[in-house]
């Protein structure tokens, strides 16, 4: 059993900043292609920001610039480091992770963040 666990979502005023973290844990033999998603009301989930499995970063056009991707592969973590943040930033923010176990590989979800940031 794997599980993601967030932090940090919280209501802030445009222009502020945030930091989310995610700490995967269970039966982990590797992780692979961790990163964030994040899903405004009446939208779809999207990519935030993430890690490939070979370790490049992919950003979305819309917070190149002010989102940072970071990962402990000691810690099984993987942070978001969010400035110059916008109304339209304003979603739940969920942390995923393709997780490799003694028995398989699959993709897993945490249970996601509120980010409220206000104009």
């Amino acid at each position: 059993q794997v599980k993601l666990v967030e932090s940090g979502g919280d209501s802030v005023q445009a222009g502020g900043s945030l930091r989310l973290s995610c700490t995967a844990s269970g039966n982990i033999i590797s992780i692979n292609a961790m990163g964030w998603y994040r899903r405004a009301p009446g939208n779809e989930r999207v990519l935030v920001a993430s890690f490939t499995t070979g370790g490049a970063t992919n950003y979305a056009d819309s917070v190149k610039g002010r989102f940072t991707i970071s990962r402990n592969d000691a810690k099984n973590t993987v942070d978001l480091q969010m400035n110059s943040l916008k109304p339209e930033d304003t979603a739940v923010y969920y942390c995923s992770a393709v997780v490799a176990t003694t028995l398989y590989e699959n993709r897993y979800w945490g249970q996601g963040t509120q980010v409220t940031v206000s104009s």
